[in-house]
């Protein structure tokens, strides 16, 4: 090889390190630090609502059973959440404050639990009803990006590490919640999606009172799985 070959190969070799080390910047994983911040982000803007309305998608698949339902999601702090389905109709899941309420049309009961000793699928939640702290809700937390914009951070939601493997949450910039993912320690997964967000909704406090169908008895009993 000549000299002159040798110094356009050199040539090319400085010009190419620039963009070999912007390239590896681009590709590199999201720090711990991003992951905080855009926690804080998720802390900030439901820290500042008092209400939150929305519509839901739940897909669930495992044990060889596959579902999936749609309603209304609606949280009014302190303590305040219902998911009032409309596929299927008659089924809800709703918190009042002290217990936990789940009815579906054609059940022969209303089981009910207390509140504190909640482990459903749909509590992950449950933390944007008091002041948000999302780093004290789930451990372990890492950023990705996802689809569209957004951004996911997944981690250990703490107290159901006996029932939950994983728990991912999909999100806007500006911490927004658009989905999340929940994966189960036996490998079952619930999905949920959220659409037509309307923060501080005006929602009456009376609509998180559950009243049980006539001849329906109430039962303190576990949620169902």
């Amino acid at each position: 090889m000549s000299t002159g070959t040798l110094m356009r190969l050199g040539t090319l070799i400085l010009a190419a390190a620039p963009l070999a080390t912007s390239l590896c910047a681009q590709q590199r994983s999201p720090s711990a630090q991003e992951a905080h911040d855009l926690a804080q982000k998720v802390d900030h803007h439901y820290n500042q609502l008092h209400s939150l309305r929305a519509v839901f998608t739940e897909s669930y698949e495992g044990m060889g059973v596959k579902r999936a339902e749609s309603g209304n999601l609606l949280l009014l702090k302190p303590g305040r959440m219902k998911w009032d389905y409309s596929a299927p109709a008659g089924k809800v899941f709703l918190l009042d404050g002290q217990f936990a309420w789940f009815y579906a049309r054609g059940d022969s009961q209303v089981q009910r639990i207390p509140a504190k000793e909640l482990d459903d699928l749909r509590s992950p939640l449950r933390f944007l009803l008091g002041h948000t702290e999302l780093e004290k809700e789930v451990n372990n937390i890492t950023l990705a990006s996802a689809p569209g914009g957004r951004f996911t951070l997944t981690g250990q939601p703490k107290g159901q590490e006996k029932r939950v493997a994983r728990l991912t949450i999909t999100l806007t910039g500006d911490g927004t919640i658009t989905g999340i993912e929940i994966e189960e320690v036996d490998g079952a997964l619930t999905q949920f999606t959220f659409t037509g967000e309307q923060p501080n909704a005006p929602i009456p406090a009376e609509v998180f009172h559950f009243t049980p169908p006539p001849g329906i008895p109430v039962v303190d009993a576990p949620p169902p799985v």
